[in-house]
């Protein structure tokens, strides 16, 4: 497929996973499945790619969603995980430190393929959380919509290729939350205390 919309990344976190159930981060939000995406600083190539990528969308906007005309402003779905968020003005989380900041998302009726290092399905959703590193094809696109213009970004299949410390609110294993377990010694059921 030579369609310079289309970028597959190298080596990304993954953050605010939401790959194999879609979701709505507010109530009422269509439901997508989506992820966010930190491309480091220092991967010149996927982010000249993704560059091209987004200037390829302007035109094809131009010439099929914004009648002829750029807009004097094209929000694109591209932010620096130094800066600010754009939602609420807050600096991003220390995990986007370094990166450059993306969202790709698809619609709840077109799940991503989720597959391993050596391109196998990933079934088992626990190996698949906000922190891991894969690559990630995404599509840009331009959009027209309630009267808003501007850049999209779709996302497809999914690679993961490194577990990565977890973001955000994961939860411990049973061996992490309790040490591993000790059959020689005699825990008390009611006070939880080694006897």
């Amino acid at each position: 497929m030579n369609n310079i919309m289309n970028v597959t990344t190298g080596k990304v976190r993954l953050s605010f996973v939401h790959l194999f159930k879609p979701y709505a981060f507010q109530a009422g939000q269509e439901e997508k499945f989506s992820a966010t995406i930190l491309v480091p600083k220092t991967d010149a190539d996927t982010m000249n790619r993704i560059n091209a990528a987004i200037e390829a969308a302007k035109q094809k906007g131009i010439s099929e969603k914004w009648g002829g005309v750029v807009p004097p402003i094209v929000p694109t779905p591209i932010y620096d995980g130094d800066g600010v968020r754009p939602s609420d003005g807050m600096p991003f989380g220390p995990e986007c430190k370094g990166c450059w900041v993306f969202t790709a998302s698809a619609k709840a009726d077109y799940p991503p393929e989720i597959v391993d290092v050596q391109g196998n399905p990933i079934i088992n959703q626990s190996e698949i959380y906000s922190g891991i590193y894969g690559r990630v094809n995404v599509t840009f696109f331009p959009y027209a919509f309630g009267g808003k213009k501007g850049i999209g970004c779709g996302l497809g299949p999914v690679q993961k290729l490194a577990d990565g410390e977890a973001l955000g609110g994961g939860s411990l294993s049973a061996a992490q939350a309790f040490g591993t377990p000790q059959h020689s010694q005699n825990i008390d059921p009611i006070t939880g205390e080694i006897r």
